[in-house]
Order: structure tokens, then sequence, then C-alpha cells
């Protein structure tokens, strides 16, 4: 986390921005017609480009500020995904019971937050680090707990944290906002001023960190 930055991508920027998860695929052709897949990475990475959010000369300066804080590619810092921030896979705002993270065992306070896309034996679960504690709604056996009173949430780690052990056998339910940590995947900006109230940037490519 020393290199992370704890604020966010101007969201006015980022709800403009185009992209989305990459995976890496190994594909081999085999002589029989048929091919075989690997997949290289466990996890997708999410990549985009900023660049078609930019409205104004004060998004170029907003850009730009970061990009200077975060000394271009080395700091990390939020973005809020304009397609993917909330445990609902609708989009709405998040509700207790929205993911499943977990069962109690009657020792364990601290439960990670995911969200798991998909159902079955191949379901994914994506690791969310980075939730908007403010938003982080917990339920245990669909009892909606309080944030401050019953849990917290980790700064650090964004786990949640309780302050006594779910039962045993209870089942664990969470519903959040969150961000992607992500960092500048250049360590060079074209600015280009295409008129006194608005600019334009070729690309504002950002790719997202493991924290």
């Amino acid at each position: 986390m020393d290199t992370f930055l704890n604020e966010s991508f101007p969201g006015s920027i980022a709800f403009g921005a185009l992209g989305g998860p990459e995976r890496r695929t190994e594909i081999v052709p085999l002589a029989t017609g048929y091919e075989t897949r690997n997949a290289r990475w466990a996890d997708s990475r999410r990549r985009y480009d900023a660049a078609t959010g930019v409205r104004s000369l004060e998004d170029l300066r907003a850009v730009l500020a970061l990009f200077e804080k975060a000394r271009g590619r080395l700091y990390g810092f939020r973005l809020r995904d304009p397609f993917d921030h909330a445990s609902s896979m609708a989009g709405n705002p998040p509700q207790a019971v929205d993911q499943s993270i977990g069962e109690g065992d009657g020792s364990t306070v601290r439960f990670p937050l995911f969200k798991t896309y998909g159902s079955g034996d191949l379901a994914y679960r994506r690791d969310i680090c980075l939730p908007v504690a403010s938003t982080v709604r917990v339920a245990i056996d669909g009892a909606e707990q309080t944030l401050g009173a019953q849990f917290q949430v980790d700064d650090t780690s964004g786990d949640i944290v309780f302050s006594a052990a779910p039962s045993v056998g209870s089942a664990v339910t969470a519903g959040f906002l969150f961000d992607v940590p992500v960092r500048f995947d250049t360590d060079r900006l074209d600015l280009s001023l295409t008129h006194f109230e608005a600019g334009d940037i070729p690309s504002i490519p950002l790719v997202e960190i493991r924290l």
C-alpha cells in the first residue's frame, strides 16, 4: 500500500471511460482440428481508457493533476468502474443480502468481501479490496448488522470485522459499492488544447493493480 493513493480518479471522467476485464488464455491447435485452452491468469485484470470521459478543460486539468501526483505509473489510486461497481449484478443500491461472503464458525470475526459472477462449479469469485465503507451493509442469517456497533470495515484490506463472531452455521452476507485499484499505464500524457473551454487527450490508459 506504500505506493497507493487513497483517492479517486475524477468520477465524471471515469463515467465516460472505455474498458473492462481482460483475461489471458493460451490456445494450442491440435492436428485433429480440436484445440486445448489453458487459463494463464486465475483472475481477470481490468483495463480502461478514460480519454473518452474528458469533456472540458477542467477535466483535462484534473487528470493532469492526478497524473503528476501519482508520478505517472508509480502510484495507484481508486477508479469507479462505470459498468461494474456494485454488489448487485443489476447495479441496484446495495442490500445486505446481495452476496454470500461466508459461514460463521463461532470464532472467525474477519470476512473478506467478494463478488460472485455466475453460479455453479464455474462461478467466478472476485475479491473486493476497495469497498466504499459508508455503503457496506452486512447481515447474519438475514438480520442486518449495524456499522460501527456490530461490525467495522478494515481500511487497509476492505475486510468486514465483526465485534462478535457469527455463530456456527450462520450465513454471512453483504452488499456494497466498490472501486477498482488502478494506475496510469503510461509515464507520458500527450495533451492537446483544442479550444479555450475544451481539451482532448488522445489516450489515458489505466490498468488494474493488486493490493
